[in-house]
């Protein structure tokens, strides 16, 4: 996606405009898709492994496409690279909307993700080169190149997909994402890659009104891996195709918590010999739940996590180094003890029926 505004402080205006039409619409159409989803009857009843107790909603990403595309379409260029972006935009928010009426599997939605990756591998997105701290920039064959996007995309799509499973987690985390993507963006000379993840900041915030807890509806598949589609484009064209140094280091370190999460999901049904697309109550938001914490306390530790890890990531981009530095010993103790704590209490948890 070439950048249509050269100007940073015209593409800086333009993304915060941008954000707020987004907000809007997302925020005001938002219950009308919640009453379709509740006659259509694209409702998500609780069971055993879900948190809720009440049929909600599950057709917000309907609210969420709209609130991209409208505005998306007003302030990006449609250059060749977009439109690769708003087709697989389409083509996901289809396949999850699919499986929010009647239910997919894996591998149906597995085929949407890879169908939508490939649209912008088709329109010239893709990951040609990143840079490293005290190496320089990296440059990748077009052989290896298309493959990496792809297996980048859908990653990230699952990523989001993972860490929505309470009210407002995806949301919130998405927001606070997706604004740190849009201020480095902007800094980094590609100002339409800005834009973009500020609409995508707006969607989220817009939604997260009607999902924050108590939700009264959910974003469902169609908007889970919308926004980690996004976020995908986002960083292959806004953070990784720059000469910074810290290119690739940056999207690590803002999407660090859900990476983690995702990653220690997969080892965690390795090890316990259970097919890794079957769903558990064994993520974060769960253990922080199952110990104790409410809904709501549970998520905005998590929140707390990701804005300490954008900070971190931020501070790399405009602080000086003795501020990194301290903000990186912190992101670190902080990291550590929720993890040790989460398993700490796992473990007592085990124990405790063989005290009584």
């Amino acid at each position: 996606m070439d950048d249509f505004i050269q100007n940073p402080i015209v593409g800086a205006k333009a993304a915060l405009v941008a954000f707020a039409v987004a907000a809007a619409i997302v925020f005001i159409i938002t219950p009308t898709v919640g009453s379709i989803a509740r006659l259509v009857g694209a409702m998500d009843e609780p069971n055993a492994r879900k948190i809720h107790e009440d049929p909600i909603p599950r057709l917000g990403g309907l609210a969420i496409f709209f609130g991209f595309i409208i505005p998306a379409l007003f302030f990006l260029d449609l250059n060749t690279q977009m439109k690769g972006v708003l087709v697989g935009a389409s083509i996901i928010t289809l396949f999850g909307a699919v499986d929010d009426l009647h239910g997919t599997s894996p591998l149906v939605k597995f085929a949407g993700q890879f169908l939508a990756a490939g649209c912008l591998v088709y329109y010239g997105m893709r990951i040609d080169y990143f840079s490293l701290p005290y190496i320089g920039t990296i440059n990748i064959a077009t052989q290896l190149a298309i493959p990496l996007t792809l297996l980048w995309v859908v990653s990230l799509v699952n990523i989001v997909n993972f860490i929505d499973g309470m009210d407002g987690l995806a949301a919130g985390v998405c927001t606070i994402a997706a604004g740190t993507f849009a201020v480095i963006a902007i800094s980094l000379g590609r100002p339409g890659a800005g834009i973009l993840a500020a609409i995508l900041a707006g969607t989220t915030l817009g939604f997260l009104r009607h999902n924050f807890f108590p939700a009264s509806i959910f974003m469902g598949d169609s908007g889970s891996m919308l926004l980690g589609f996004i976020l995908a484009a986002v960083t292959v064209n806004g953070v990784l195709k720059s000469v910074a140094a810290v290119t690739l280091v940056i999207p690590l370190l803002i999407l660090g918590v859900p990476i983690f999460d995702l990653s220690f999901a997969i080892l965690r049904r390795l090890k316990n010999r259970r097919s890794i697309f079957r769903p558990d109550r064994g993520h974060l938001h769960h253990r922080l739940f199952n110990i104790g914490f409410s809904q709501r306390k549970a998520v905005l530790i998590l929140y707390a996590w990701c804005t300490l890890m954008s900070s971190l990531a931020l501070s790399m981009r405009f602080a000086p180094g003795f501020v990194t530095v301290i903000l990186a010993a912190v992101a670190i103790a902080v990291s550590v003890y929720l993890v040790y704590l989460l398993e700490i209490l796992k473990i007592r948890t085990r124990r405790s029926p063989r005290l009584r």
